[in-house]
């Protein structure tokens, strides 16, 4: 069974799954295999079912966690057996909206502040002016940042796209002051080890300390950047389009959750209870 979930792993890779969805969809065959104690290829339709039940009934898993498990089981059997266990299973359907935080920009900029450690308030600045997801912060090379389009070049983001996002005036006066500083060769932020790039657990710890110095108490963790980010520039009058490009986005529905993020005033929207008769 061991080797069967080394070889689906090369599946996934090869099919283009991101790391991330590699180790999501080995997670849930390996629980699987774990919860009937038996080879992959021993166990029936009928175990198939009354599994993804268990997870329903007695785990309480959310759609989207159960989804994770039924296609990984189904594309295991494909794959690796060439049948699909789950023919004339109903697919997992529905999906449970919950809305990104945002912070404000006042709490932005308290967080960014916090910091006096340069490399640490550049990484954070670059993350929230660029709509980055931790994992391109950190992945960023010296040779993204293009200061004369002002513009950073975002390579092989989510779904394997490379695109281009904003550098702001900010940021770039912060990253020249970091590279005076550090002198990055090749990655713009490099862990201990300068021929690896910093791990995105530790540009996390950053940004949760941070958090605690600035006293802000929102249940929110580096990825309210990108959310606030989009927000902002909403709120600013930028087209949701033009956010869908910087954010890499490839549905514009995905982008268009920000819109219930920001603030009503960008439509001139006023609560009944302010009309003056009342």
């Amino acid at each position: 069974m061991k080797n069967q979930l080394i070889e689906i792993r090369k599946e996934f890779a090869l099919s283009g799954f991101s790391e991330k969805t590699q180790a999501a969809y080995s997670a849930c065959l390996r629980q699987f295999q774990e919860y009937y104690k038996t080879g992959l290829e021993n166990i029936s339709k009928e175990q198939i079912k009354d599994y993804l039940y268990y997870l329903i009934d007695k785990r309480h898993l959310s759609v989207s966690s159960l989804k994770q498990y039924y296609y990984s089981i189904r594309y295991f059997y494909l794959k690796m057996h060439g049948k699909d266990m789950m023919e004339g299973f109903p697919e997992v359907k529905g999906r449970t909206m919950k809305l990104p935080q945002a912070l404000a920009r006042d709490e932005v900029k308290d967080i960014i502040n916090s910091l006096s450690n340069i490399k640490h308030k550049t990484m954070l600045i670059t993350t929230y002016s660029g709509g980055l997801r931790v994992s391109e912060t950190a992945h960023l090379l010296v040779s993204d940042i293009d200061s004369k389009r002002m513009m950073i070049r975002v390579s092989q983001g989510k779904g394997k796209k490379d695109r281009y996002t904003l550098l702001s005036n900010a940021n770039l006066k912060y990253l020249r002051i970091y590279y005076k500083q550090y002198r990055p060769k090749y990655w713009l932020f490099s862990g201990y080890d300068r021929t690896k790039p910093i791990s995105t657990r530790t540009i996390e710890r950053v940004f949760d300390v941070a958090k605690q110095k600035a006293g802000i108490i929102k249940d929110v963790g580096i990825h309210s950047l990108r959310h606030s980010f989009a927000t902002h520039l909403i709120e600013s009058g930028i087209d949701v389009h033009y956010v869908q490009k910087f954010l890499g986005h490839s549905s514009i529905k995905t982008t268009a959750i920000y819109l219930h993020l920001t603030h009503s005033k960008l439509f001139n929207i006023q609560n009944p209870i302010d009309f003056p008769e009342l």
